[in-house]
């Protein structure tokens, strides 16, 4: 894997993440799934915003804030996904380039506007997502360049891109390239109502297409339809390269045929925000992963990166996890 030119490519939906506080009350009055990820429309969004209070936003997007993880490391990254013609898209290529991953998808000059996604952060610093996936849908199997993926040493999937119908198709193509071309293939469930919607099909990809596997506690549930996380890690076993399952405060567990490694969680002294917790686990195993580091470095590596996440407001880190970890000697 050393004569690739990107350490990670990752495919995903292209989105600017609006973040806002909000109460218990604002949730139940909407009808929405508390801690989980709803796609809305345009008529929802909108009258979504207008009743949002004070927020933050940027570009945001599973495996864009994974990419961002990565690059924040010191890793090469190159993402792919569909982004409209607009401010917002726009505002989302200039943030990708400002933190040095490359992002060569074409522009979509009609349909749709580009994607944005409310997050709603309760008291308990619950995230809540509201997702209008507008020019994501866009995304097709001729935006997935061979020579792109065969150059990255892993390519890495978020599980949203299961909802957009050609966004499949997408998906699988960039799969077999990447093995065809001897490189790995990178898979995060990204959401248990994500899992729920797609179950049998993430099955068939856990068993015939992906070689690591991310996912939290309840995804992993959900993947098999089980009550607990060790029925979950008796069906895991044997079936890939890699599983890194985060656990929140518990920590993570990295599952390989040959072994598993218990890592505790990162010391944080408040959590304030977890959304994008999960994708900053993802970018930080990666970095490890793609430099050949240890299971266990590894999984440090990514709960370095949920802690310095999920201190602060928003999905993308704000030190530089360069110097967290050579702070933490895992540089």
């Amino acid at each position: 894997m050393t004569d690739a030119n990107y350490a990670v490519a990752g495919i995903g939906n292209a989105i600017v993440d609006v973040v806002a506080h909000a109460e218990d009350d604002f949730i139940q009055k909407h009808g929405l799934e508390k801690g989980g990820m709803m796609l809305i429309d345009a008529d929802q969004a909108d009258q979504l915003y207008d009743e949002m209070g004070s927020s933050i936003e940027s570009s945001g997007g599973s495996a864009a804030n994974t990419m961002a993880c990565l690059s924040s490391y010191g890793g090469s990254g190159l993402f792919v996904g569909k982004v409209r013609d607009d401010q917002l898209g726009r505002i989302f290529r200039h943030d990708m380039k400002g933190i040095g991953i490359d992002f060569h998808t074409p522009a979509a000059e009609e349909g749709p506007s580009t994607a944005r996604c409310l997050v709603l952060v309760t008291p308990d610093a619950e995230r809540t997502m509201n997702t209008y996936l507008g020019a994501c849908i866009g995304l097709t199997p001729d935006d997935v360049k061979a020579d792109e993926i065969a150059g990255a040493q892993v390519t890495y999937l978020e599980g949203y891109l299961w909802d957009p119908p050609q966004a499949k198709e997408a998906f699988l193509k960039a799969s077999k390239i990447a093995h065809d071309n001897g490189r790995q293939v990178a898979l995060s469930l990204s959401d248990r109502f994500c899992v729920d919607r797609h179950r049998d099909e993430f099955l068939d990809l856990v068993e015939n297409h992906v070689d690591i596997l991310f996912a939290n506690e309840d995804e992993i549930k959900g993947l098999y339809n089980v009550d607990t996380f060790d029925d979950a890690f008796q069906h895991i076993r044997g079936h890939l390269q890699v599983a890194a399952l985060t656990r929140g405060g518990k920590g993570s567990v990295v599952v390989t045929p040959e072994e598993t490694h218990i890592v505790d969680a990162e010391a944080i002294s408040r959590v304030v925000d977890t959304t994008g917790a999960g994708d900053a686990f993802a970018g930080g195993f990666l970095h490890g992963y793609t430099r050949g580091k240890d299971m266990s470095t590894c999984a440090r590596l990514g709960g370095l990166a949920a802690a310095e996440v999920i201190s602060h407001f928003g999905a993308r880190p704000e030190t530089p996890l360069s110097q967290i970890a050579r702070e933490n000697g895992l540089d």
